[in-house]
């Protein structure tokens, strides 16, 4: 490549290319222009069209290697020209052609004119807006927005949120700026649907759906990108992130996770690419939640080497099926699989809904689920199937095969254990939806700040308003949600991570985080947006205003990728599976140390002094709110424990135990996750390595604790933790740390990085 001679016609166009991928991104309407104009230029040869079409391709940027020959010509170039006149990147190269070439017989009038029109359409600036190419110093021009003194550096804490995925978020929010991706209310469904899959094709075009995937099926085998990318997308729009979710996320992810290289190599590629769109066809209508007994069957027949896939009853219809009432052609469907009259439990398998025209096969029935209280850009439907035939190829067979002579087996011999690990290996969905709700709560944070800081009402006689903002009542309503939304988006992180690099002795562990985390940050999207709605008054109920969209299409996550309740049930068996091997481990001295152990801690959370003790210090030491956290979760995880151990011994079933106790069991595992969200907020304090923002992340974090423990002070009291007069301590230092933090509140949601385009709210714009 570094030998490669270019025409003096491309040469010329090179620095506006250069410009153009400065980001390492063409948006679709760049693409779609470039490649129009490109093909329409009759000064063009065939050879320079194919490779100025080659540099067009999002999927196939230009090579680090090429960009840097660009740039050392440009340089070379731009060395001789005056920096004080205005230059156009067309003017750069049609001097870098001049110097390179002695030939000037191509370039005519027609030509310049082309060149300069397509600079104007491509929307690029001149060159003082990209003087690094002059070797000068680069101008940045940032926003100001002077409100109090605020001593946070936005650039250095927006990078501890972004974590790893700066680049691909910035990627992400450069195309979605772009006009085809401008927001808009569609009312009329079919309309909105299309819009939405348009959308779809054009992120699978930058490779973005595909992130997940191995490299040689397109992909860049990079889980933690694609959770980004959706998280971002939730800033856009949630019919989009939902529909993206589900086809490269569920759909996609089905294929991967749980079938085998034979479907890899038929499948992947044009999954990620969109050309295949499918269905993750699992819940039904009779068994949303308890997938283990679904009831539609796959019934393997030996004769003619197939799989028969029924729907026996009207209730076993897949239900809620994204993708399903329009756009998906195949579908991973899960059922009871068959063998030989033996039950295997449920298995995935391939089923063709529609060929390309859109004509729904034989033996398959499918309705629209029509309107629904929001994300009504994604096409969900409900599928019967009447004894479809499908091959034996089609079984998604990573956990469970069908060999030739029609005998089943599995790596895993326990149908149980079999059916947990391969839902265990489609967690990501459940760590993305949580991801993609957050965001939806931080734009409403973002607009409510916003909207606070310029909006004034009510005030001392013959003085101006008061900014709402400085009421100690908005900012009760407000400044403990922007605390929250930083604890779930470490928390958040935290469990991605594990999952990412997780091996199969973590993934119980991480279901159960999944769980926990999944739950907690999607009820507390559903109240962070309706409190945020209510901050804004009447401007807030305004569809422009972006909270009518947040909470409709938003207020579905509590029940979609398991139902939140059903989901924290889960939690608390898994911590109390924990808990128990943890008491019993060691036999009898194990029992001994815990009773040991407990007593200790007992002894010290009871302490007179620490029950009693209002110290300023004291509260907002981590040792005692992790003590304080941690000890309810043990003290509800022995309570419950001994009370299903007693109606045991009464002769109920598990079961009927577990019925007994189920509340007792939901705050289990409430208490199970807010202590594993306090822990990472408290590591990400102390892994931050400026004082200033260590300190700002500090009151952040013991706004969090102090307005968690508050919530739950009738606990507390009801145990003897802490008395009535901490209570009240405590509730005044949250009141204080409230007002703190309203002074740092507009560059805490900044942090956040949502672009404007995103926010898409006229009363969260500056002037």
């Amino acid at each position: 490549m570094s030998n490669q001679v270019f025409s003096p016609q491309v040469a010329a166009l090179i620095p506006l290319f250069y410009i153009g991928w400065s980001d390492s991104v063409l948006s679709p309407s760049e693409v779609l222009l470039l490649q129009k104009k490109i093909i329409a230029f009759n000064w063009l040869n065939e050879n320079d069209k194919n490779m100025l079409l080659e540099w067009c391709n999002p999927k196939s940027p230009p090579s680090d290697e090429l960009q840097q020959k660009w740039l050392s010509s440009i340089k070379k170039t731009a060395s001789k020209i005056n920096s004080e006149e205005r230059q156009s990147l067309v003017s750069l190269g049609i001097e870098m052609a001049k110097t390179q070439f002695d030939n000037h017989d191509w370039l005519t009038a027609d030509v310049v004119s082309a060149l300069n029109e397509l600079e104007s359409a491509v929307g690029l600036v001149s060159l003082e807006m990209h003087t690094h190419i002059l070797n000068y110093e680069q101008i940045q021009k940032e926003r100001h927005f002077v409100l109090d003194t605020s001593n946070i550096n936005v650039t250095s804490l927006q990078k501890i949120l972004d974590d790893d995925y700066s680049d691909i978020r910035k990627r992400v929010f450069k195309v979605l700026h772009d006009p085809m991706f401008s927001l808009q209310t569609i009312r009329n469904k079919e309309e909105y649907r299309e819009q939405v899959l348009k959308w779809c094709k054009m992120l699978a075009n930058q490779g973005f759906g595909a992130l997940h995937f191995p490299e040689i099926y397109g992909g860049d085998n990079n889980m933690g990108a694609f959770a980004s990318v959706f998280e971002t997308l939730g800033y856009h729009d949630l019919s989009l992130a939902v529909k993206f979710g589900v086809q490269f996320g569920l759909w996609g992810g089905s294929v991967l996770w749980l079938g085998t290289k034979k479907h890899h190599e038929k499948y992947l590629k044009d999954i990620g690419t969109l050309e295949l769109p499918g269905c993750f066809a699992m819940t039904e209508t009779g068994h949303g939640s308890n997938v283990r007994n679904c009831e539609t069957t796959a019934t393997y027949d030996q004769d003619k080497d197939e799989i028969i896939i029924n729907s026996p009853t009207l209730s076993s219809g897949k239900d809620y099926i994204g993708n399903a009432a329009v756009h998906g052609q195949m579908a991973s469907v899960f059922a009871q699989l068959i063998v030989n009259g033996e039950n295997h439990g449920v298995h995935a398998v391939l089923v063709q809904l529609r060929d390309k025209k859109g004509n729904i096969g034989k033996g398959i029935k499918i309705e629209d689920c029509a309107y629904k209280l929001g994300l009504n850009g994604v096409d969900n439907g409900r599928i019967w199937f009447d004894n479809v035939r499908v091959p034996r190829f089609n079984l998604l067979n990573k956990f469970g095969s069908i060999d030739q002579n029609g005998i089943y087996s599995s790596p895993i011999k326990s149908e149980s254990r079999r059916f947990f690990t391969m839902l265990g290996t489609l967690v990501g969905g459940r760590l993305c939806v949580p991801r993609a709700g957050l965001s939806a709560a931080k734009s409403s944070l973002t607009i409510a700040v916003r909207y606070a800081l310029k909006r004034r009402q009510f005030g001392e006689q013959g003085k101006p308003e008061m900014l709402i903002i400085d009421y100690p009542s908005h900012q009760r309503r407000l400044m403990p949600l922007i605390a929250k939304a930083y604890a779930l988006d470490f928390a958040l992180t935290y469990v991605t991570k594990r999952y990412c690099n997780s091996n199969e002795e973590d993934m119980r562990e991480i279901e159960t985080l999944a769980a926990g985390l999944k739950s907690e940050a999607t009820w507390f999207t559903t109240s962070a947006i309706q409190i945020c709605r209510e901050a804004c008054g009447g401007k807030g109920y305004l569809a422009e205003n972006r909270f009518a969209d947040f909470k409709a299409d938003s207020d579905i996550f509590t029940t979609f990728e398991g139902d939140n309740t059903v989901l924290m049930q889960l939690v608390a068996k898994g911590v109390l599976s924990e808990f128990n091997k943890e008491v019993t481990g060691n036999g009898i001295m194990g029992m001994v140390n815990y009773v040991t152990k407990r007593f200790v801690s007992t002894i010290r959370e009871k302490n007179f002094v620490n029950t009693n003790n209002t110290d300023e210090g004291h509260l907002r030491d981590p040792e005692f709110l992790l003590d304080a956290f941690k000890y309810r979760l043990e003290d509800l995880s022995v309570s419950v424990g001994q009370r299903l151990r007693k109606f045991k011994k009464k002769g109920l079933t598990t079961y009927n135990a577990f019925l007994r106790c189920q509340n007792h069991i939901l705050e289990v595992a409430k208490a199970y996750v807010d202590y594993i969200v306090l822990e990472q907020f408290v590591v990400q304090v102390n892994q931050c390595s400026e004082i200033d923002l260590r300190k700002t992340l500090k009151l952040l974090c013991d706004l969090y604790a102090l307005h968690t423990m508050e919530l739950n002070k009738g606990w507390y009291l009801e145990q003897g933790c802490v008395s009535g007069s901490k209570t009240r301590a405590i509730r005044r230092l949250v009141d204080k740390l409230c007002k703190e933090v309203r002074n740092d509140a507009f560059c805490l949601v900044e942090a956040f990085g949502i672009p404007d385009e995103c926010l898409s709210a006229p009363i969260a714009n500056y002037s």
